[in-house]
């Protein structure tokens, strides 16, 4: 019988020691105090609490947010030959109280599940009656409105403490501020935890941003220098096809994933990078929460992330086999610009809270005063087709309303219809020919998802129906034909969803009384960019220390391998800045009209500094820009 936890990492896990400070957490697991382990990116969080599981009698029930993530550990508990399980959406009633008789007579010792599904009274009803010895809260710091993937869901979790009043909890997180470790206290109902932190420094992972222009060439020169795995994050889902389809012809092997795709071609394009078929994945951030990947040797982002606490999350899935790793962030001054901009343009403000609540009860032809009980059917696109207002307003308002129990949202119109051609391109043209009517709409698509002849691809129904001018309905009964035509595979979502209203009509009166919340959420957004912005301009103090001040850590040494401890090691061999300008002008004269990337090609100077001085030389009109965005002399009349 294994008595300790070392002799069970060693049996299930092949280590002779335990990470720091995972002792420490699990001690305090066995001894029944509740803990909030705050451990980077990589730290191994999740032996944390299975290796206490394995050393007690009773069942570990593990609330995770994402099904990939419940079913990768699942998937690596089972290789080590321990039984643990998953509810997910695709189990019948009948197979959930089968897992539940395993859980209870056939020593499983792992329940995975989602906050959403802990709602589910028949659930509830079901943990009732197992004996649960640890309640494990996986990426904690959705928990908290001030942390940078809040869920509402996991504002109910504290609901199995009403059923194990005794039964410890270990909340994990890689990324909390004071505020968001406050708020997992509080919304968790955790008894004095003891809070388990690991210093967010890292030796290994050398964090460079860079002023570039011309960002793809850039990649190509990161590319070059640096072999292994890489992860490249990109803003849209478009974007990521395009770049991996820009390196591929290129001869890089990449491929991409976003949150759009089939199940199937994120497990195959996840499968490639992992077993390094293709060693380069373009991602959004939908990619990356619970990889199990140590040798990835950068993390490129193309845009700017949506804060520090997302970019330490992205950036820390490098070197996590503690070799060299390179964190780098490609930005021009368009993307500083744009990106508070884009975010205030996309707030929900209580004005706009206000029109669309009055909206939706117009939409619904609810009376004033009146609470109705009914759910009604839902369309978003066709909603804000009729009120003309902007989708992703909508459903911001849309999350707070339902936050603020001022309705109840399904958000079924997350899923999306989606279309494969069945017949080759020779046959999609010949079927135009002689069905002219339904030209446009194939055209259209083709020109809009790529592979889509390989792979069935989620479609944007209200994109189509808008580029089109035709209703949602109509667009419906159009890719309907098109199947009975055996022309394309489509599947038809029904995405609307359903709304149900919690309080009264009282149009302002209702939003007036959350107006509070509304406004501190959405200074949380704008304070959440303006600490990104003041992180990525910051050239003066290392980015090791600046990470590290965000998250109340104190370290005056600097790390030594960001691109601001590199530039102060260089700061006696500074270019000279007339030497510069003098040869760019000079070469300019020779060559006529060049680009930024050949500009830097052709002179032996860093491309920072190359690129300031065009700038300089731009503003002083020195330098002129063709319609080629080319570089030549200003011709003055």
């Amino acid at each position: 019988m294994l008595n300790t936890p070392l002799e069970i990492l060693k049996k299930y896990w092949g280590f002779d020691t335990f990470r720091h400070p995972q002792e420490s957490v699990i001690s305090n697991v066995l001894n029944g105090v509740d803990t909030i382990a705050l451990l980077p990116t990589g730290g191994g969080k999740s032996i944390c609490f299975q290796v206490p599981t394995l050393l007690k009698d009773g069942v570990c029930v593990v609330i995770s947010p994402l099904i990939a993530l419940m079913n990768d550990q699942v998937k690596n508990l089972q290789n080590r030959n321990i039984k643990a399980v998953a509810l997910t959406s695709k189990l019948s009633q009948d197979e959930i109280v089968t897992v539940f008789d395993n859980l209870q007579f056939g020593n499983y010792k792992f329940l995975y599940l989602s906050p959403e599904k802990l709602q589910s009274e028949f659930i509830q009803s079901k943990l009732k009656q197992i004996n649960i010895q640890l309640i494990a809260v996986d990426e904690a710091h959705c928990i908290s409105e001030w942390g940078h993937e809040f869920r509402p869901s996991y504002l109910n979790i504290n609901i199995i403490r009403d059923y194990h009043p005794t039964t410890p909890i270990i909340a994990l997180t890689a990324s909390a501020t004071e505020k968001v470790l406050d708020d997992i206290v509080k919304n968790l109902d955790l008894k004095t935890p003891e809070i388990v932190k690991k210093s967010f420094f890292r030796a290994n992972l050398a964090y460079q941003i860079f002023d570039v222009e011309d960002k793809l060439y850039k990649v190509e020169q990161i590319l070059t220098k640096i072999k292994g795995s890489k992860i490249i994050y990109t803003n849209t889902r478009r974007k990521t096809i395009e770049v991996s389809e820009q390196l591929n012809s290129l001869g890089y092997k990449s491929n991409f994933y976003h949150g759009g795709m089939q199940l199937d071609d994120k497990i195959q394009a996840y499968e490639d990078w992992m077993t390094e078929k293709t060693p380069i994945i373009v991602a959004t951030n939908a990619f990356g929460m619970g990889i199990d990947k140590a040798n990835v040797r950068a993390v490129i982002h193309l845009n700017l992330p949506q804060s520090v606490e997302n970019y330490i999350q992205e950036a820390g899935r490098g070197g996590r086999d503690n070799k060299k790793a390179f964190s780098v962030v490609l930005k021009n001054k368009t993307d500083i610009l744009t990106a508070k901009t884009i975010v205030e343009k996309n707030l929900a403000t209580v004005e706009i809270v206000k029109k669309i609540y009055f909206s939706l009860n117009q939409y619904f032809q609810i009376v004033y005063g009146e609470l109705s009980l009914i759910k009604y059917e839902f369309n978003i696109g066709e909603f804000c087709k009729t009120y003309k207002y902007s989708i992703l307003k909508t459903y911001n308002t849309l999350k707070i309303l339902d936050r603020e129990s001022i309705l109840l949202l399904d958000e079924s119109f997350s899923r999306k219809s989606a279309v494969k051609f069945m017949v080759d391109n020779h046959k999609v043209l010949d079927y135009c020919d002689t069905n002219p009517s339904k030209n446009k709409l194939i055209k259209l698509i083709l020109r809009t998802y790529g592979g889509i002849f390989e792979s069935s691809k989620k479609i944007n129904e209200n994109y189509l129906s808008n580029a089109l001018n035709i209703s949602i309905s109509a667009l419906k009964k159009e890719l309907s034909l098109l199947h009975k035509d055996k022309i394309i595979n489509f599947y038809n979502a029904n995405n609307n969803t359903q709304i149900q209203f919690l309080v009264p009509r009282e149009d302002n009166r209702t939003i007036n009384v959350i107006s509070k919340n509304i406004e501190q959420r959405n200074q949380l957004k704008v304070e959440k960019i303006d600490n990104l912005i003041l992180f990525l301009e910051n050239n003066k103090v290392c980015r090791s220390r600046q990470l590290l001040s965000y998250f109340n850590e104190t370290k005056t040494q600097e790390c030594g391998i960001c691109d601001v401890c590199i530039s102060s090691k260089n700061d006696s061999k500074k270019t000279n800045v007339k030497d510069v300008s003098s040869k760019v002008i000079n070469l300019l004269s020779q060559q006529n009209e060049l680009s930024s990337k050949e500009i830097v090609s052709l002179l032996n100077f860093p491309e920072s500094d190359v690129i300031f001085i065009l700038q300089i030389l731009l503003e002083k009109s020195i330098l002129a820009v063709t319609s080629q965005n080319k570089y030549k002399i200003n011709q003055i009349e």
